[in-house]
């Protein structure tokens, strides 16, 4: 990967560091690329990997008239998207090179698209669309250029439709079992509510589409509330970003690993809600703020961030207190709280790395497959032990219900 290669090694090999080709066969603009971060690498002599951006920008004065004016106004972008007063080396051959995914690269290249000069916050005279668009740009991503290209190229379309669907049929289940159930507060105390073919339950593992399925029951109003108002005001702006194919994969990355982690560490407890996948994406989200913290330029970031992490823990307090509280129905006890735990699991690993990557292709990303191998290893060792661990382990599970 190119990442892993020095753009010194690369050039003493003759090799063009943004294409890999020989130097005397890679196009020109790679070749004025490739000249001017070796005059970036001439700044730092002590090989630390960074450039300050007055040298930077000067720099780019210098040179701007070898530059492709796409590609400068680009770099300025990069310059300013720095708040430490320095530049990365690495972020500069990622720019030119082919990390960035097609469509990204095709807008510098191709001049397609034309970024804005200035902050985004300076910009005046923005509809209430733009406005929001922007907004959504500061609450998830860390860098300016990120934030530009975001905000100038984002169409709406296709929606954030993953995220609402989602929603609306937790919201529509809950309200079906309600009626039928005459009960919405607490629907988990009811008699007839483990009867329910959607949920996980131990004695009916073998049933797999329960691993996935158990999302759209909640053990009632407060749970699907709290759940609800965290996966609208979290995934939606991240699926506007970095779209439903990625968000969906961490959303059922966290509630496949939720009833897995249920089924392994908290064996005879059934487990409802959708508290794994949205726990995924808030802790991936707020990973991501903490990792960035001086690039993340949302309003009150220390206050939201609080807020959000006393939610999440009263979501967990009540999930806990509810799975030890005496069972209205022994000897099967209340549902598991440990879909949570498996939903910050997935959060803080997978989760983290794509939201950190917007618009980079994740197979170039060393990390991506090292978190996506332990994930699938964990999935492999807990269907093993759904298959063998309960009758090896003798484990005396409640009756079907």
């Amino acid at each position: 990967m190119l990442g892993m290669v020095p753009a010194r090694a690369l050039s003493g090999l003759g090799l063009c560091p943004v294409s890999w080709q020989p130097l005397t066969e890679c196009p020109r603009g790679h070749w004025i690329s490739h000249k001017f971060g070796q005059l970036c690498k001439g700044f730092d002599p002590d090989n630390t990997g960074y450039i300050s951006t007055e040298k930077f920008r000067s720099l780019l004065q210098r040179h701007s008239s070898e530059l492709d004016p796409h590609k400068l106004e680009v770099l300025l972008a990069l310059a300013d998207s720095n708040s430490e007063g320095r530049i990365c080396y690495q972020d500069f051959v990622n720019l030119m090179s082919n990390k960035r995914s097609n469509s990204f690269r095709q807008a510098i290249l191709q001049g397609n698209r034309r970024l804005c000069s200035k902050a985004l916050l300076e910009e005046t005279g923005l509809s209430l669309s733009q406005r929001l668009i922007r907004h959504v740009a500061y609450e998830t991503l860390p860098r300016e250029i990120d934030r530009k290209w975001y905000y100038d190229s984002y169409t709406c379309c296709p929606p954030p439709w993953f995220m609402i669907t989602i929603t609306i049929v937790e919201v529509a289940f809950f309200l079906y079992n309600g009626v039928v159930l005459d009960r919405f507060v607490l629907q988990v105390s009811h008699p007839l509510y483990l009867k329910n073919a959607l949920l996980y339950h131990p004695q009916l593992r073998a049933q797999a589409w329960r691993y996935l399925t158990y999302i759209f029951m909640h053990a009632g109003i407060e749970h699907l509330g709290l759940n609800v108002v965290l996966q609208l005001l979290v995934g939606v702006p991240l699926e506007m970003v970095h779209g439903a194919a990625r968000i969906s994969f961490v959303y059922v990355a966290g509630v496949v690993a939720g009833s897995l982690a249920v089924s392994v560490a908290d064996m005879r407890a059934p487990v409802v809600g959708s508290s794994g996948g949205v726990y995924a994406l808030v802790s991936a989200h707020l990973a991501n703020i903490v990792m960035n913290w001086s690039g993340m330029k949302c309003q009150f970031k220390l206050l939201r961030m609080a807020v959000a992490l006393i939610c999440m823990s009263f979501e967990f307090g009540r999930a806990v207190w509810l799975r030890f509280h005496p069972s209205a129905y022994p000897p099967c006890p209340h549902p598991s709280f440990m879909a949570h735990l498996g939903g910050v699991m997935v959060g803080i690993t997978l989760g983290v790395i794509i939201l950190r990557n917007y618009e980079q292709r994740l197979q170039d990303q060393t990390l991506w497959w090292i978190f996506l191998s332990i994930y699938i290893i964990f999935v492999l060792f807990a269907i093993f032990w759904n298959i063998f661990a309960y009758s090896l382990l003798d484990l005396k599970l409640p009756p079907p219900p």
